[in-house]
């Protein structure tokens, strides 16, 4: 059981990498392309009510930026991750708006600056976009490899009124089966600027 431990992560690093190079050689033309059609697809899913978890790109992430401004200007509640306070490991998810105050996490990330007043708990958000390094048809993702948002999510289906998690991503960070580990949480949509896919699995 540990050989096929290893031999799974082992294969999850090296398509990670590999994903991840896929996405920054796109240019920066394609990611504006990508971002304003995922916009697109990311404001017409939700409703003007809807509370949104987004997330600020980094590392050649699809940019939801562009939904995150007109979300705004809609006066539509927008909220960010934020690293836990105490809880390492997991993420807050705080408002968001044009004069929210940021600051850098340990990863270089902008954040807004915990205010626990601007917290909302998870039962109370309707959607949380994810970005993704890999997914497949089964709705199984890959993220970056720090686990954040499996720690956060692990018991978000036992919530009365649990928020969907959709995935956001390239097209070209799309395979036809991830190696899955056992923590790992199913999304239950993924958005591509191309693409709305509904997991099979």
């Amino acid at each position: 059981m540990e050989n096929i431990a290893a031999s799974v992560a082992q294969q999850r690093t090296e398509l990670r990498k590999q994903l991840r190079q896929r996405r920054n050689s796109l240019s920066p033309q394609q990611q504006r392309t990508a971002s304003l059609a995922l916009s697109e697809a990311l404001i017409s899913l939700t409703n003007p009510n809807d509370r949104v978890a987004l997330y600020l790109a980094n590392d050649g992430e699809i940019s939801p930026n562009l939904a995150i401004e007109k979300l705004i200007q809609q006066n539509r509640q927008c909220l960010l991750p934020v690293m836990h306070s105490f809880r390492k490991g997991y993420l807050n998810f705080q408002s968001y708006d044009q004069n929210t105050a940021m600051i850098k996490n340990q990863f270089g990330i902008l954040e807004p600056r915990l205010n626990a007043a601007q917290t909302i708990p998870l039962q109370e958000i309707d959607y949380i976009f994810m970005p993704l390094v890999g997914f497949d048809n089964q709705g199984n993702r890959m993220g970056m490899g720090g686990g954040f948002y499996d720690r956060t999510l692990a018991q978000v289906h036992q919530l009365s009124s649990p928020p969907r998690l959709v995935g956001l991503a390239h097209d070209c960070q799309h395979v036809e089966a991830l190696p899955v580990a056992s923590w790992d949480i199913p999304i239950q949509l993924i958005l591509t600027p191309t693409k709305k896919i509904t997991p099979v699995g």
